[in-house]
């Protein structure tokens, strides 16, 4: 009998055409043959960053209201197990590995990728734990994600921005098009985004989503930084209604950006209230016990030490607008590496001026970039006081030894980059 590491050693190189093969057809086919037709609601969660943190509120507030949840993330940070979880728990080995084996007994001659065999497991494994709601975070994309086979009674796209253009294109219009495939015709499709894409935009149009826009729809303020006040009052539900939820408490995920993720989680609850309906008091405690390790994560302590899996961009931006609210900082050191598909130069000029001191190593995997290309890439940014290390928990436990107790280490650039450093703590 295989045990779930000979599953997954197995799986990365199953599929011919190798991890990632984007299209619909196959994995739908295997879809029906195991009739994986969920009964529950179902919650598609889209967008270049912030998914893992709204898919995060849904869980532990749905949790907190008395409800069964299975969520479906995706990377994970340091055992397969935390892709998917009930209840915000990791299910077990046993439970995958009698999935994965469902799989390979209904999909006969059909090749799958990793990540199609993660996608159905997940269904599967939360039909069998009969859960009452599903949150499922899209991989890559939307349109043609493995998760886009099932059928979203709410979706969310919570940011459009630039990242894996080799498979979503090479502008924001293109991304934007990408990510409102998981829109369904006649159901809410939730955007934390304004303005979006016009292509999203016009996506929900011509299919006929019921578009409930950021800014618009529902929008939030926030009270000297101790609570905040979330507006319901959509503009094109025409059985839609008003409602205020007020008081709220600030959520327990760090950065500036996180109460506009909350805001989109909660609209997906006034979405699907008529059938999950959620007490004021489930919301506040989901929101003070939330967690989602890895996006601007503080660890107790001092030096203060953040990690953030954030690798692009738009995340990079999110980062140095949160390190800036932070307190003083005598000495600011980045452990940082980050996979050679990135736009390193977008991130780097973004955040550079929020450190004074780099410690950098190469990540162990194909699409690592060099040590040397790392340090080639933070020279041409006019970057000095540079350290090169064999590893990143190498480059950590360095940032430490030499870091006093005013000072600050931010660990970011890859979710690989993060996982070394939570493996070694």
């Amino acid at each position: 009998m295989k045990t779930l590491q000979d599953w997954l050693t197995h799986l990365e190189t199953a599929h011919s055409n190798g991890l990632i093969d984007m299209g619909l057809a196959r994995v739908g086919e295997v879809k029906k043959r195991m009739n994986l037709n969920p009964q529950c609601p179902v919650v598609v969660v889209a967008g270049t960053n912030g998914k893992g943190s709204v898919c995060a509120y849904l869980t532990q507030i749905y949790k907190q209201a008395g409800y069964k949840v299975g969520t479906l993330t995706s990377p994970h940070l340091l055992r397969f197990n935390e892709r998917i979880a009930v209840d915000g728990d990791p299910v077990s080995d046993e439970a995958i590995v009698a999935s994965f084996e469902r799989i390979e007994a209904g999909r006969g001659e059909i090749s799958l990728t990793y990540f199609e065999f993660n996608a159905l497991a997940a269904v599967d494994v939360f039909m069998h734990e009969a859960v009452d709601v599903m949150v499922l975070e899209v991989g890559l994309g939307g349109r043609l994600d493995a998760v886009n086979v099932f059928d979203a009674d709410c979706a969310v796209v919570t940011s459009v921005d630039l990242d894996h253009q080799a498979f979503l294109g090479d502008t924001v219009e293109q991304v934007g098009f990408e990510k409102a495939g998981v829109f369904r015709s006649g159901k809410p499709a939730v955007c934390g985004q304004n303005p979006p894409p016009q292509s999203l935009l016009e996506h929900a149009a011509d299919i006929g989503a019921k578009l409930l826009l950021a800014q618009r729809d529902f929008d939030y303020t926030v009270q000297e930084n101790v609570q905040w006040n979330y507006r319901f009052h959509p503009q094109t539900v025409s059985d839609g209604f008003a409602r205020n939820r007020n008081a709220l408490p600030v959520p327990a995920l760090r950065g500036a950006y996180q109460i506009g993720n909350a805001a989109c989680a909660l609209t997906v609850l006034e979405c699907l209230n008529d059938k999950l309906p959620v007490d004021i008091g489930a919301i506040k405690r989901g929101l003070l016990l939330v967690e989602n390790p890895g996006r601007f994560q503080v660890l107790p302590g001092r030096p203060l030490t953040v990690l953030d899996v954030g690798h692009n961009p738009h995340a990079a931006r999110a980062l140095r607008r949160s390190l800036i609210n932070l307190a003083f900082a005598q000495k600011r050191t980045a452990v940082f590496s980050i996979l050679s598909d990135k736009d390193i130069d977008g991130v780097l000029e973004i955040v550079k001026d929020q450190f004074d001191e780099w410690n950098i190593a190469p990540l162990n995997l194909p699409r690592g970039m060099s040590a040397a290309a790392l340090q080639e890439k933070l020279a041409a940014h006019g970057i000095a006081n540079i350290n090169v290390f064999d590893s990143v928990q190498a480059a950590y436990q360095a940032a430490l030894a030499n870091a006093a107790e005013n000072d600050r280490i931010v660990v970011f650039g890859s979710f690989h980059t993060v996982a070394e450093v939570m493996a070694a703590l």
